[in-house]
């Protein structure tokens, strides 16, 4: 049943503003606790399913047609005068983006898990996540109607992978299999649920399970302040209050000390309210946490200050809307058509309407006040910036997003449309900082740069949708190098006779191996065979030549060239003429000199779990790689930091054999280090491939 909706959309102080993101692995039932609380509190009048593609949280056409979400959606309820904004944030990994933002805006985070699934990679990951932003943490227990659900199995599984902080506050009882009520161990009381209304029943049989559970929360309520761990022991375990344990929890919660579990159903709105009375007497409000971080490492405290303070934690690109900046208001008021400050970017800025979101539907503020999350159009503000009023000098800290680790190579399907993938591309990396794109102009190709897979499908098909742009995808060139091996002396004799003035130049080179990337060019000229005003054009015809090599045509490094002696023609020699005789000397000596291919080497850096280790290093080693060192990550706790190199050519695909080897809790980051020579079993089958450079030239 819903509550009753008051139409009017309030203006609500910090203290009863309560913002969680939901988070969780994929399909995990976020977006129908979503659904659930929402139509408990009056804000839908019909519950809306991913599956049918009309949930309020889901409305992006993509998330609509792929049936998951794809980025943070934000949607509010109002629930005995405290208002609660609701962060829904993807569970595929691929779409981590949307978890940071979430974590980044939230006080507290609530994690879903099913019933019957138990604790996913995904449930550890939000956990991590939230616990390194220093966010309060609860667990609700989902799908408690499905077949083969089991809550106490769940708990088990949450207590052995985040210890003794695991406090159920909602339990269920359950018989054959289904469950009968739902009983709140703060008021010892069971419900049963239809259609959401909840009624009082008698308490279960089940007194010895249910009495140990109350005297662990009580026991947890204990350890959060002196005063009644003393209560709690000279009394032999002394039952608090409702208030007093209301209290504890709240405390502890907001300390990282507890963490409460309750369970429900979207669906059926059984346990919604339990839930939502947990959210707004247990999790702490903007105030209470230890505030907003600064660049500088200091905290700025919500509604600790009369003038503006605020940060853009999501952007959203629409070609015909323009921008829309989703904003967290940590000082002061925020108002529609009021002038601030970018103090990322130093530029004026006023926001044109101010809205409160409900999904991909708006409503009309007239201003927020601190602690709230409202959409403002009009900003050209990105993710990450700081808003304040005139003369504060606050700069928030800008959210620190994966980097991406897999990449294609993309261009337009029609030509006409060139000119607008970089427009259009520009738009969707600011609307997602896990995007990257990079024009890569030595191979001539456009570079696009993901989490995985079906991240960057996920982007293509919303260039096309959004921006009318249709790209082919194609794997992206390497950039291999030429070098060569021994050294040689070669020469190059251009003559030419045309009517007029001839041309003729005439140079002996030698040609060695160096460590130079740049061409290192000396002259060691005696007697004037070569005259010094031509030296400069030879050198220039070489430098020009080391841009294509002799084997695959990639630019060629590490060499030498040293004029040893030529002749000349007082009349027929000029500088184009040695210029050419140099470019023959060049392709005549290094293809005596053993030329050979090179291959580009990273650093790769993989955080990873220690069950994983063995087959990483496995797989590293079979793609010719070389492990540096491991080390316990500084990064993430429990976590591991494996060192290696590893060939550019071999780690094209690496981002998903890591995801599968370590079930998701895995990542990696690569960046180029150096250049190795390539095997010479791998040569022919990249001389086959490599790419018609002569095509490119002119």
């Amino acid at each position: 049943m819903k509550g009753k909706k008051d139409k009017t959309m309030k203006t609500y102080t910090c203290k009863n503003i309560r913002n969680i993101a939901l988070a969780g692995h994929g399909g995990s039932g976020k977006t129908s606790v979503a659904e659930g609380l929402l139509y408990k509190c009056g804000e839908i009048e019909r519950m809306g399913k991913v599956s049918d593609g009309n949930s309020v949280c889901d409305y992006d056409p993509e998330e609509i047609k792929r049936k998951i979400s794809l980025g943070t959606s934000l949607a509010y309820c109002q629930w005995k005068d405290v208002k609660i904004n609701i962060l829904d944030t993807p569970g595929q990994f691929d779409f981590a983006a949307g978890l940071y933002e979430g974590i980044s805006a939230a006080e507290s985070v609530v994690i879903a898990l099913p019933a019957k699934d138990g604790v996913q990679v995904g449930t550890i990951k939000a956990y991590r996540e939230a616990v390194k932003h220093g966010k309060a943490t609860m667990f609700v227990v989902t799908r408690m109607e499905e077949e083969n659900s089991n809550f106490y199995k769940c708990l088990e599984e949450l207590k052995t992978q985040f210890g003794p902080s695991i406090c159920p506050i909602v339990v269920p009882f359950d018989k054959y299999g289904t469950v009968e009520s739902y009983i709140n161990l703060l008021e010892m009381k069971a419900y049963t649920y239809d259609n959401g209304v909840p009624t009082e029943v008698t308490m279960p049989a089940s007194e010895n399970r249910l009495k140990g559970l109350r005297a662990a929360m009580a026991e947890a309520v204990a350890e959060t302040d002196e005063e009644l761990m003393m209560r709690y022991f000279e009394n032999e375990g002394e039952d608090f209050t409702e208030a007093e344990i209301v209290k504890g929890l709240h405390d502890g919660i907001h300390k990282g000390y507890i963490t409460p579990v309750v369970c429900c159903s979207g669906d059926t709105l059984a346990g919604i309210d339990m839930m939502l009375n947990t959210i707004i007497y247990m999790l702490p409000s903007p105030d209470e946490t230890d505030g907003e971080l600064c660049e500088d490492g200091s905290k700025v405290q919500y509604a600790s200050r009369d003038t503006l303070e605020a940060k853009v934690f999501k952007t959203v690109a629409d070609p015909f809307v323009g921008k829309l900046s989703y904003i967290k208001i940590v000082n002061g008021t925020l108002a529609a058509g009021t002038e601030v400050v970018n103090r990322t970017t130093g530029n004026l800025e006023k926001p044109g309407k101010l809205l409160s979101m409900q999904g991909k539907k708006t409503e009309d503020m007239i201003e927020a006040y601190a602690g709230d999350i409202v959409a403002a159009t009009k900003l050209s503000a990105n993710t990450g910036d700081t808003l304040t009023a005139s003369g504060d000098e606050t700069v928030f800290a800008a959210e620190k997003y994966p980097v991406p680790c897999f990449f294609k190579a993309i261009s337009a399907k029609d030509k006409n449309d060139e000119g607008k993938i970089s427009n259009a591309i520009k738009r969707m990396v600011e609307e997602d900082k896990t995007l990257s794109y990079d024009h890569n102009h030595e191979m001539h190709q456009r570079i696009l740069g993901g989490l995985g897979e079906q991240h960057l499908d996920a982007a293509i098909s919303k260039m096309k949708a959004k921006f009318g742009v249709d790209v082919i995808v194609s794997d992206p060139i390497i950039a291999y190098r030429e070098s060569i091996r021994k050294k040689v002396q070669a020469e190059g004799k251009h003559k030419k006779q045309s009517g007029g003035h001839g041309q003729y130049g005439h140079v002996k080179i030698e040609f060695e191996p160096c460590d130079s990337d740049a061409l290192v060019f000396e002259e060691k000229v005696f007697g004037g065979s070569v005259p010094k005003n031509y030296f400069p054009a030879v050198e220039k015809g070489l430098v020009e030549s080391t841009a294509h090599g002799v084997l695959a045509g990639y630019p060629v490094v590490n060499l030498k060239a040293t004029l040893l002696d030529g002749s000349y023609h007082p009349v027929d020699s000029s500088e184009q003429a040695f210029k050419m005789a140099a470019h023959i000397a060049y392709k005549q000596g290094l293809a005596q000199a053993q030329p050979c291919l090179l291959e580009p080497i990273c650093l790769v850096k993989v955080i990873l779990d220690d069950a994983s280790t063995g087959d990483i290093m496995t797989v590293i080693n079979k793609r010719r790689g070389t492990v540096l060192g491991m080390n316990p990550s500084e990064e993430e706790q429990g976590m591991t930091e494996l060192d290696a190199q590893m060939p550019q050519s071999e780690i094209t695909d690496l981002a998903t054999v890591v995801r599968q080897i370590t079930r998701g809790l895995g990542h990696f980051t690569a960046q180029f280090d150096h250049y190795e020579q390539l095997p010479q079993a791998l040569e022919a089958d990249v001389i086959a491939n490599a790419p018609k450079f002569s095509e490119y030239e002119g």
